[in-house]
């Protein structure tokens, strides 16, 4: 079985491709071009995070990410927490 990435885009659970190889074969030439010019020059300590973004590109991920954005932007309240709250602050 391949490796795979998990997440939920728009409240969905979505399996992603989990290697290089995966990744890449979704992709057309001149975008696998890119992906390759990026990846073999790309520090290890960054890669996880690169192959993380490739693998969603085209989900529509950016665009839910663009839109809770614009919405903290505004000061919409998203439900969030202070991060530094303690348990009993946390409602």
């Amino acid at each position: 079985m391949d490796a795979t990435l998990k997440t939920v885009i728009d409240g969905e659970l979505v399996e992603l491709p989990g290697t290089i190889a995966a990744i890449r074969a979704t992709m057309d030439t001149d975008r696998a071009t890119e992906f390759d010019r990026e990846i073999e020059h790309l520090p290890a300590a960054e890669l996880p995070a690169a192959l993380v973004r490739w693998a969603l590109a085209g989900t529509g991920a950016d665009d839910e990410d663009d839109a809770l954005f614009e919405r903290l932007a505004r000061g919409e309240d998203i439900g969030a927490t202070d991060p530094g709250a303690t348990g009993s602050e946390v409602a």
